[in-house]
């Protein structure tokens, strides 16, 4: 049966304060603690390699999956060039882009209102590579915690030594293939291909970035490490502003593990609580926190002391779940509620960007047409008694298909257009088509101010229409 001590006047039960003054891994005089986790074991962590598996085996595959022939995901920067599940995006459809990253963004806040860390632990890639692949490696290599502490107390031997260029070696490989496939959602797998297999001296730009990136996840591995997550991550430092009472992180029940002492057989079990003090919730934690003084901003929830708190408690003969996923508001009361006047907020604001988002989405043209005059110019008289204005038109195909298009004008019936030749507006799939266009006017129809519409048509399927504004002499008023 588990019974809870009774604590009257505190909500959490600490002995002392003083952790909230410092971080776990800095000392009194600002050097860095290096942390030794403890190799972790229990149902989570088996349960965080299959998702670290399934999560890393489509990052890692991402670059050469398609659909419709079509990359899954490219995020080339350099060439303003976006394709997101098979879909092509353009610097002009950046409303959509800004109402999908706001949609991401406000649902990113509510999951860690109602849910706290959980991304962090489960899902982002900093805590997937460090936990399930770099100290995997260095568990093999080098032993656990212990074994790794003496391993570096100890004097440099050939054995030191092997194992240290063996371990940094394979850090350093695992950085590279990282950087390639960065690289490749950058720019695409076939470009990829290219830098690949012709001469360096070729893109030497290209070769750069990939050494760029290759030591900074070698850094972030090898050295800084949690650091990342406690001073670098600017999510990590949102946590203060979004967690509160009713978040559901990984907690420890203070009600029912205070006061917590090491067991006595000739003591009365109902006078401590469950907590034996062990302290393997510390010694598996790969940010050095004691979680039994709170929530943390270290914090990462990645489930490793509930894992070690749950195997102590079996041994002992207690319930587990001294360590669990609850909210500070739920141990207190003993009732879980995930929706609050936060929470609803949220809710209702991302929904109405989706649907905002979608509707855009949905309503996105194939074709972006600008259409402007040319710099400098204002009108020109003919031989025929017309005005005529000078404009540039841009084109892009956001389609991956060509387009053969017509650019007409629509209104004023009387008004005409033409290009500067009789060849067709062919706009090749993924670019853009400049061109230059006329649009005349009779003289005596020209007013003060005149507008034109102007049509877009790929065949008879009207794309999109545009107005623009048509310049001509003043008459003088009698």
């Amino acid at each position: 049966m588990n019974t809870r001590p009774a604590i009257a006047t505190s909500d959490v039960y600490s002995y002392d304060d003083e952790f909230r003054n410092s971080i776990a891994t800095v000392d009194e005089k600002g050097k860095r603690i290096w942390v030794y986790p403890k190799k972790p074991s229990g149902k989570f962590h088996r349960l965080r390699i299959a998702v670290t598996v399934f999560l890393l085996s489509l990052l890692f595959a991402g670059p050469f999956l398609t659909v419709g022939g079509k990359p899954l995901l490219l995020l080339n920067v350099f060439e303003r060039r976006f394709v997101v599940f098979g879909q092509a995006f353009w610097p002009q459809d950046f409303v959509v882009l800004a109402l999908v990253l706001m949609a991401f963004f406000v649902f990113i806040i509510l999951f860690t209102v109602v849910f706290g860390r959980i991304w962090c632990g489960w899902m982002c890639p900093q805590t997937l590579f460090m936990e399930f692949v770099f100290r995997k490696i260095e568990y093999w290599i080098e032993g656990d915690a212990n074994d790794q502490r003496k391993l570096n107390k100890a004097p440099w031997t050939i054995k030191k030594i092997a194992k240290k260029t063996l371990k940094q070696s394979i850090f350093i490989f695992i950085s590279l293939l990282i950087a390639h496939t960065v690289m490749a959602y950058l720019v695409g797998i076939d470009q990829m291909y290219v830098v690949l297999s012709e001469p360096l001296t070729e893109h030497l730009a290209g070769f750069g970035g990939l050494m760029g990136f290759t030591l900074t996840f070698y850094a972030v591995f090898a050295y800084f490490r949690e650091q990342v997550c406690v001073a670098i991550c600017p999510y990590g430092r949102l946590q203060g502003v979004l967690l509160g009472k009713e978040s559901i992180v990984v907690a420890y029940d203070w009600l029912r593990g205070e006061p917590r002492g090491k067991i006595k057989k000739s003591e009365v079990a109902a006078v401590k609580g469950d907590c034996v003090d062990c302290k393997l919730c510390v010694h598996v934690c790969p940010t050095g926190i004691d979680i039994r003084n709170g929530t943390q901003l270290e914090c990462v929830n990645c489930t490793a002391c509930i894992d070690a708190c749950d195997d102590v408690m079996l041994k002992i003969g207690k319930p587990t779940g001294l360590i669990l996923y609850a909210s500070h508001n739920s141990i207190k009361e003993g009732v879980l509620k995930l929706m609050s006047p936060r929470v609803l907020g949220y809710t209702v604001v991302l929904l109405g960007l989706l649907c905002v988002a979608g509707f855009s989405l949905v309503n996105r043209s194939e074709v972006e047409t600008t259409v402007l005059k040319v710099p400098g110019t204002l009108y020109q008289k003919t031989d025929h008694n017309t005005i005529t204005n000078l404009y540039n038109v841009e084109f892009v195909n956001k389609t991956f298909d060509d387009l053969r298009l017509e650019l007409r004008v629509v209104d004023p019936p009387y008004a005409f257009g033409h290009g500067t030749d009789n060849r067709p507006l062919v706009v090749r799939g993924e670019s853009i088509l400049k061109v230059v266009y006329f649009i005349e006017f009779p003289a005596e129809k020209v007013t003060t101010r005149n507008m034109v519409i102007l049509g877009v048509y790929d065949g008879d399927k009207e794309i999109e229409k545009l107005e623009v504004k048509f310049v001509g002499p003043i008459k003088a008023k009698r």
